[in-house]
């Protein structure tokens, strides 16, 4: 081969060369993050696992035990076991009580810790269960992904908020007649927007007599001697007197009103308001 030749190719293979080294520069590595879920819930929810686990809600009437089933609710069920975790519910009032229809509670009784976690709202979870006596649901404000920190106990047979995405993550198993046993006296008075800047020092103030969750705690994944009857039967039981009274239509009628109760307020038609 002539040196001319030769000298023609060299600049063919650096050009070749060259665009062999861009096109290796192009290639991204993998990311190793993990995928970020969206609003709408998309994507694995945190810690969500499908083992059952109790909740013990120690009262000022006594106690009650919670059955929390993730499979009904997983981003429910996770952000529950979380609050309880962080003793959120410490100290916690029964704000809203209707003979009937539910008790609830969810604000905290210092106002700091209200402030840190009333933001922190879940995507919403299908409804898989109904919310039947007995079963516990978080509060929200009417709007999608709305839920927080509210939650409340249903009395009656609250099947219409089905349709308003309350899904029930759990269900009691022990204490149902301590839970109908909460001081209703006050009904819906007390004021969600006082109660989260003020605390429990306007509640104490203003409603006296309101029962307290006074410590929330995740218990053994055992029965805790359970031989309970089910929450549906001891609800029907217990709240034979209070359906009588009418006062499950009155919540349902509320309920329609109310965007659920937050105000937005949360709750099932119980709202909670921000």
């Amino acid at each position: 081969m002539s040196l001319h030749s030769k000298a023609h190719r060299l600049p063919v293979l650096f050009l070749g060369l060259a665009a062999m080294l861009t096109g290796m520069s192009c290639v991204k590595s993998p990311s190793s993050s993990p995928p970020v879920p969206t609003v709408e819930g998309e994507g694995p929810a945190s810690d969500a696992t499908d083992e059952t686990f109790l909740v013990k809600l120690e009262t000022t009437k006594g106690d009650i035990v919670i059955e929390v089933h993730p499979a009904w609710a997983p981003n429910g069920a996770a952000h529950f076991r979380e609050l309880v975790e962080a003793d959120y519910y410490t100290d916690c009032a029964f704000f809203r009580v209707m003979p009937g229809f539910m008790c609830q509670a969810g604000v905290a009784g210092d106002p700091e810790v209200t402030a840190r976690w009333m933001d922190r709202s879940i995507p919403d979870d299908p409804v898989i269960k109904s919310n039947e006596p007995g079963y516990v649901t978080f509060g929200n404000t009417g709007r999608p992904n709305s839920r927080s920190t509210h939650i409340f106990i249903n009395y009656g047979d609250n099947k219409f908020l089905d349709s308003q995405l309350f899904a029930p993550f759990g269900r009691v198993i022990e204490g149902m007649e301590v839970a109908t046993s909460i001081n209703s006296q006050y009904g819906e008075r007390p004021d969600q927007g006082q109660m989260k800047y003020q605390g429990n020092a306007y509640l104490r103030d203003n409603f006296p007599d309101l029962d307290y969750i006074l410590k929330a705690t995740v218990v053994s994944g055992e029965t805790a001697g359970t031989e309970s009857a089910s929450a549906e039967g001891d609800a029907t039981n217990s709240d034979a007197d209070g359906a009588s009274q009418g006062n499950e239509p009155a919540a349902e009628s509320k309920a329609a009103e109310t965007p659920a109760v937050e105000t937005a307020s949360e709750s099932p038609a119980a709202t909670e308001s921000n």
